[in-house]
């Protein structure tokens, strides 16, 4: 089914006020939400609205977060984010790592006690109006298993770096450190269809293509799927976002992270508060003058579509192009749904008399 992005906005913002959250907290979670159904990361849209309510509905989410810094320095600060929704904890952690830029160079944030933030590219990209290169990470459940592990010790633990270019569209990566996302296996789940290798392994730790082995205790596998692929590489990635969200902020890390579903017990011991984000923001014209840094991006961007493509392939994307041509594209016709996501917000807007 296909809906327009006002229908979606209209009614997730009203199921965020059901909730609890002031106009202002639910408009900037809703656009931090819808930011990833636009650009085509369908996996991080939406489609985990109905997460977030029954996070809500088992206490673990503050509608009514008291967001506060609580330890700074002249270029850094640690966030509390009073168990509110990352949707909201983020952006404001954001905007504080750019008002600190703005003073000092650069501004770089650490957050805790927070919960899932969306895609993290939508908050690296706040950097972008200000001439400002913007990052942004953060830890997740626990569902990865380390190179040579059997055990989930880490989360999909996703990094985003947004860098602004003149005539050119800004240079966004956004990744996990897995091999796929765990949504990607939400999406396969949908479909009834199997993962291709390299995505997960069995709780044994042999290869599986199951798209439901998380349930049977099976682990996401590190980017790079194994050793001789690099997952070593993909693993220290995803213990350095870890570590920078969670060590750094005070927040739960490793094993220890809070579990997304709901249905799932927290673990015990836990060493922090919440999850953890780190996000930063570097003004350009610290160090070199903006206009001449933005021109020599749109060089840099440009001679890299001229690269000659591989057989099969029509051109070499930068990071970015395909979400931003989803989004044109989303924008003109509308976003797709499927029909379980569709049947799961109806019944989420029966919860709250809400109609889709």
């Amino acid at each position: 089914m296909i809906f327009s992005y006002e229908q979606l906005y209209q009614f997730t913002f009203s199921v965020f006020k059901a909730m609890g959250c002031s106009e202002s907290h639910a408009a900037t979670a809703t656009k931090a939400l819808l930011s990833a159904d636009i650009r085509g990361i369908d996996s991080h849209g939406v489609a985990r609205l109905t997460g977030y309510v029954r996070l809500w509905e088992a206490r673990r989410i503050n509608a009514t977060p008291d967001i506060r810094i609580v330890h700074e320095t002249p270029s850094t600060a640690v966030v509390d984010g009073d168990a509110g929704l990352g949707l909201v904890v983020a952006p404001f952690a954001m905007q504080v790592a750019i008002e600190k830029a703005k003073i000092a160079g650069t501004g770089w944030v650490s957050v805790k006690n927070s919960n899932h933030f969306g895609i993290a590219g939508y908050h690296a990209m706040m950097a972008l109006d200000q001439d400002m290169i913007g990052m942004a990470m953060t830890n997740a459940s626990a569902l990865v298993a380390p190179t040579f592990s059997i055990e989930r010790m880490l989360g999909t633990n996703p990094i985003a770096v947004a860098i602004p270019a003149d005539k050119e569209p800004a240079f966004v990566a956004d990744f996990a450190t897995t091999t796929a996302a765990n949504g990607k296996l939400e999406i396969l789940q949908r479909k009834q269809e199997d993962t291709p290798d390299g995505w997960v392994q069995d709780k044994e730790g042999r290869v599986s293509k199951d798209a439901n082995i998380l349930k049977k205790q099976g682990a996401l596998l590190p980017l790079g799927s194994d050793r001789e692929h690099g997952s070593h590489k993909g693993y220290a990635l995803g213990s350095i976002v870890d570590i920078f969200s969670a060590v750094l902020s005070g927040a739960s890390y490793g094993p220890w992270a809070p579990p997304f579903p709901a249905y799932v017990a927290m673990p015990e011991n836990m060493p922090g508060e919440g999850l953890g984000h780190f996000l930063g923001a570097m003004r350009v014209d610290a160090f070199r003058p903006a206009a001449e840094f933005k021109q020599h991006m749109d060089n840099w961007i440009g001679r890299f579509r001229q690269a000659k493509p591989a057989p099969g392939y029509e051109k070499v994307l930068i990071p970015g192009d395909p979400e931003r041509e989803m989004e044109a594209i989303r924008k003109k016709e509308g976003i797709p749904l499927v029909e379980s996501v569709v049947q799961e917000l109806r019944q989420v807007g029966d919860r709250f008399s809400l109609h889709l």
